[in-house]
């Protein structure tokens, strides 16, 4: 198993509530972030332990690598307006509230202004206003803080008066996502695990080599033939499909999650496969964001994660293997990138292949990709069962309107 990402350790930053200060200035935060916050706290965006600061963000923008020359693609930041920073600039300590719930503390850093459409088009790569990664990054307040973050835990209840009984949740009195009290509370966060709970499992398995897959789709008869070629040769899959905003036309989240977990309990050898959900944001960034992949799939405890063709991509705005190419340019990355040939159903040979085990001409070739199977839904189409399970073609049909809007 991998080490950590940047170190031997996992960011695990809690606080009980009791050692917050009632006083504190409250920052109300939106979903989005909060989900965020909670990724810096659980240790999936080890070894960030809060939002960057001003040398860091420039760094990663500019170069994709945190000052200290830590490979790093994606900035995580936290943006307020002006007037908001001038309120907070002075404290040294915020309390972060979500829907009128206090959930966590921030250490207050710097605050400083950014180009927002120069760092866009370096993340991007791309300054197009229709691409969504690029719009919404444009469209974010004019002012980033950095600071430390932690969430509260202990407070099964959120009104900060203790009663909840630890029996309720798992709750005790070390940090983790058992007794944090904001999980496991709704269907979208029931598979939900810390890169401490995934390593557990994986150690317990007894795997040495263990595959990440990265997904925004429902699963087809290609993705599971990729996921069992990887099987083939290593210990477990990890199965990792991503919770969060996504854009219009996309298979919404429980769509996602029901799909699989009927995938699993039908056709994958349970002891070979972790199944849990990543709650971020799609920011559809291509090569960058495959890099951001690894990343959080190494400090899960994964060995290789699988790129796949236009990983993290949308539209045209990357070519089709540029985010296998950028590995090379992090050669210092524990986690190794797998990165198979597209699988396609071939007419002639009766079944799935990819252009290395099959010799036939794109006459014969069925290709798949999430972009056909959506196309095919939106039109009330049912695939075929060689392309996708029948169990999840029924389980999509239950909802009348599965994509996000």
């Amino acid at each position: 198993m991998p080490r950590p990402y940047g170190g031997n350790t996992l960011t695990n930053n809690f606080i009980e509530r009791s050692k917050i200060d009632k006083d504190l200035f409250i920052l109300d935060i939106d979903k989005g972030q909060k989900k965020e916050i909670e990724n810096i706290a659980f240790g999936i965006f080890s070894p960030l332990k809060g939002f960057l600061n001003e040398q860091d963000f420039t760094s990663v923008v500019k170069r994709g690598r945190l000052a200290n020359d830590l490979p790093w693609t994606i900035p995580i930041v936290l943006d307020v307006n002006v007037e908001l920073a001038n309120k907070i600039k002075d404290s040294t300590q915020v309390a972060l509230r979500t829907d009128g719930k206090i959930f966590g503390l921030m250490d207050i850093g710097d605050t400083f202004a950014f180009d927002k459409i120069e760092s866009a088009k370096s993340v991007f790569q791309t300054d197009d206003p229709a691409h969504p990664g690029f719009q919404k990054y444009v469209s974010m307040k004019d002012t980033l803080i950095e600071g430390e973050v932690k969430v509260i835990v202990n407070d099964s209840d959120g009104s900060g008066s203790g009663s909840g009984s630890d029996d309720d949740k798992g709750i005790s009195n070390n940090g983790s996502i058992e007794n944090y009290s904001s999980t496991l509370n709704n269907f979208d966060e029931e598979f939900r695990m810390t890169p401490s709970q995934s390593r557990k499992t994986i150690q317990e398995q007894g795997w040495k080599s263990i595959v990440a897959f990265q997904t925004r789709n429902v699963p087809h008869v290609a993705h599971e033939m990729l996921q069992k070629a990887a099987l083939n040769i290593y210990d477990g899959l990890f199965i990792n499909p991503l919770i969060g905003k996504k854009k219009a036309g996309d298979f919404k989240d429980d769509v996602i999650l029901n799909s699989y977990t009927v995938l699993i309990k039908n056709y994958y050898p349970k002891s070979r496969v972790i199944f849990s959900t990543l709650h971020t944001e799609m920011r559809y960034a291509g090569p960058k964001e495959a890099i951001h992949h690894a990343i959080m799939r190494q400090n899960f405890g994964c060995s290789h994660i699988i790129i796949g063709r236009d990983h993290a991509g949308v539209g045209n705005y990357y070519s089709p293997f540029a985010a296998h190419e950028i590995f090379k340019e992090y050669p210092e990355l524990e986690i190794q990138p797998l990165f198979f040939p597209a699988f396609y159903f071939c007419k002639k040979c009766q079944g799935y292949f990819n252009e290395r085990t099959c010799p036939h001409d794109q006459e014969f070739r069925e290709e798949l990709s999430g972009t056909k199977m959506r196309k095919m839904f939106s039109v009330g189409e049912l695939p075929p069962s060689h392309l996708m399970r029948p169990e999840i073609s029924q389980t999509i049909l239950t909802y009348p309107r599965p994509f996000v809007e």
